[in-house]
């Protein structure tokens, strides 16, 4: 019996640009291949599509924004409150509710076409995510600081301890238009450059 000579046939990974790389699963000497694996790859699609990069990085930077005009504002006495605001805090300058939605309808008709069902949906649905960050939500706020000015009177006239409800906060026409400029000029940047 004869044996016969294996060849693998590797290209150096000097040769390799990083994008071949990382889609053929080779880092640092690994010859894990990605194309093997469907989650892998279908992760590295998903974090390389401009019509994602432009949500997320709309979502991002509104709430950093938001964060520091909030940090200027009011200087915030302690890591969790400012970590607290970038993370789950609503209304503020800028809205990152019209800033998504915007970037992710402007995406879609860059990458679809404005006559794509996709756009059509994602175009609605921000006009109604827009809609309820400006009134909806403002209104139940306003109401939330008023009941809970009433609950607090009450309470201290009959001396009973209330718990006091969540007020939410919508946005000002300002706040909205703002997160919209933002949402459009991410998506214009990931979907052409």
């Amino acid at each position: 019996m004869t044996k016969q000579k294996v060849s693998w046939n590797y290209r150096p990974l000097a040769r390799l640009n990083f994008d071949s790389r990382v889609k053929a699963g080779v880092e640092h000497g690994s010859r894990v291949r990605f194309s093997n694996c469907p989650v892998m790859s279908n992760m590295y699609s998903l974090i390389k599509n401009p019509i994602f990069l432009s949500a997320v990085f709309s979502w991002l930077l509104a709430q950093v924004l938001k964060s520091l005009i909030e940090i200027f504002r009011n200087r915030p006495n302690s890591a969790k409150a400012i970590l607290l605001r970038l993370f789950w805090t609503t209304g503020g300058m800028p809205s990152s509710h019209s800033a998504v939605v915007t970037a992710l309808a402007t995406s879609i008709g860059f990458r679809l076409g404005i006559d794509s069902p996709l756009f059509i949906l994602a175009l609605f649905y921000g006009f109604l995510t827009i809609r309820d960050a400006l009134g909806i939500r403002r209104a139940a706020g306003s109401q939330a600081i008023v009941l809970n000015q009433l609950i607090y009177e009450v309470s201290q006239h009959l001396e009973i301890s209330v718990d006091r409800v969540k007020e939410i906060h919508g946005h000002k026409l300002s706040e909205v238009f703002v997160g919209v400029l933002l949402g459009f000029f991410i998506a214009v940047a990931f979907c052409n450059l």
